[in-house]
């Protein structure tokens, strides 16, 4: 494969790179509190944190792996977002009001309110074990992409990678973090519409050639129109993206912390609108740089095609066919998608390692700067253990390393967002229903991970898409919880702002 970085693409790179770390050491010196290092003193505007929500959403296996889905098959991955704008109104309507009351920091103190320790703690320590995985993934495949553009060994570009990073946002904080990821939000998209620019004018149909190639090889199709839960039909993912984006809205730390880091409720909504708004038609930009990467292909035959992987395709076109720096525009596009997951998952650990874990148990009664000083400190050990679980990945086969952060994500992702939908819309479902709920739900959860990864033998297995398991194991919480609760003598503990019942009417 004849193709290298240039001087002049290295250079866009740097430019790039040292902005990053600029940013980081102008926040550095205003953070002098908690509140300052978490959430950037509540002050931010809305358009400022939509495009941090991008950032943060948005990673660099997104920016590769999308593009190769539409290339290699269709756009039904792409029904999975669609779910976005009504989740959205849901956010507004009733998310963001739950988590602005009583000035919260970490999603979890909303679920310590609502049902007690238990719950809170599974909470915080699922979103960590989830984020450290998540991250070492997204290090890992970032990395990747490094190495295939320089021929660097992976390993170095793993550790050199992880501790750029590491070393803005520990210094910056989250107002680093918000910053930053503007900027990696506004390159992310320019290097997303330079790439469909190049595809189009490169072909000498244009546009037209696109959609005529890729609706007569059904490139544009959201799946088969038809209800099989064991197949990715269009309405299987479609409820898949129901399940996905509420869990995301209504309790994923990265969002919560946005949420609450706003400077007033009404500018918390209008971030959540932004992004949404920005956010399907940049994935559906995504998708169609893949439809035309391949009426690309298919109009200028490349031998090298055959031997790369699917999402090496776009990576290959960038530096085949796009012009000095206006490459090096794009691969900081791509590596700024990972670096705003990465920096925002550093600092969101922190947050809740302090907030959910230290204040309330660990380390009882200290003082702000203690605490500080502590997040600085568990955001150095973040980084250590990111980077180096991106190195086991990188000596793990593909099929492994899927499988881990399947089973991972199964035992410890799974239901969270049903702990937060049903402490939202009921008020029967106490503590104890809920922690006994949880507990069957994770022991399901473990079952059915194994059964999916083929651990158990087949006559006690339940013949179950990996898929499903997460909506399964929501579904069966929610049953047992409110079970357990009806049969419960109940004591209506003070709910005040914690149900969609009992909130206060502004």
């Amino acid at each position: 494969m004849d193709v290298s970085i240039r001087t002049a693409d290295i250079i866009t790179i740097l430019v790039y790179l040292l902005g990053l770390l600029g940013v980081g050491i102008y926040f550095s010196k205003r953070n002098k509190t908690t509140e300052d290092y978490f959430l950037g003193s509540r002050s931010f505007s809305g358009w400022v944190l939509g495009l941090s929500m991008l950032g943060t959403i948005v990673s660099s296996a997104t920016f590769l792996a999308l593009p190769a889905a539409a290339y290699i098959l269709d756009w039904r991955q792409l029904t999975i977002s669609l779910a976005v704008p009504f989740i959205t109104v849901l956010a507004v309507l009733i998310f963001i009001p739950f988590f602005r009351r009583g000035k919260l920091i970490s999603a979890f103190e909303y679920l310590g309110d609502r049902y007690g320790k238990v719950p809170r703690i599974y909470g915080t320590v699922s979103f960590i074990i989830l984020q450290l995985i998540r991250m070492a993934q997204i290090l890992f495949l970032v990395s990747l992409v490094i190495q295939f553009l320089t021929g660097a060994p992976i390993s170095l570009v793993i550790i050199g990678t992880g501790i750029f990073i590491g070393i803005y946002t520990i210094m910056g904080g989250f107002e680093a973090v918000i910053w930053t990821d503007v900027l990696q939000s506004i390159i992310l998209i320019v290097g997303g519409i330079l790439c469909c620019i190049w595809v189009v004018v490169d072909l000498p149909g244009g546009l037209g050639q696109i959609f005529e190639v890729g609706s007569a090889n059904n490139k544009f199709s959201l799946g088969e129109m038809n209800f099989d839960l064991g197949k990715r039909t269009f309405y299987t993912v479609a409820i898949l993206g129901v399940i996905n984006w509420l869990g995301i809205y209504a309790g994923d730390q990265n969002m919560v912390q946005r949420y609450a880091s706003a400077k007033s409720t009404r500018e918390a909504k209008k971030a959540t609108i932004v992004y949404s708004a920005i956010a399907v038609p940049m994935w559906i930009m995504f998708f169609f740089i893949g439809t035309a990467l391949f009426v690309y292909y298919e109009e200028f035959p490349n031998t090298v095609i055959n031997s790369l992987e699917a999402d090496q395709i776009l990576p290959y076109f960038i530096l085949s066919e796009i012009p000095p720096v206006i490459t090096g525009i794009v691969i900081s596009a791509v590596i700024a998608a990972g670096m705003s997951t990465m920096d925002s998952g550093i600092n969101s650990i922190s947050t809740v390692t302090v907030i959910d874990l230290m204040k309330p148990w660990l380390n009882k009664g200290k003082s702000d700067s203690f605490y500080l000083k502590s997040a600085h400190i568990i955001a150095c050990m973040v980084t250590i253990i990111v980077i180096s679980g991106a190195i086991v990945f990188s000596i793990m086969e593909k099929e492994s390393m899927n499988d881990i952060s399947l089973m991972v994500a199964s035992i410890f992702g799974g239901c969270l967002m049903a702990l937060f939908i049903m402490g939202f819309f009921t008020k029967r479902i106490d503590g104890f229903s809920a922690t006994v709920a949880l507990g069957v739900a994770v022991s399901l959860n473990i079952y059915l991970g194994l059964g999916v990864l083929e651990v158990l033998p087949d006559s006690i297995t339940i013949p179950i898409h990996s898929y499903w398991v997460g909506a399964m194991v929501n579904g069966t919480f929610m049953i047992v919880a409110y079970g357990i609760s009806s049969f419960r003598k109940n004591t209506y503990n003070d709910l005040s702002g914690l149900t969609v019942w009992t909130m206060k009417k502004n």
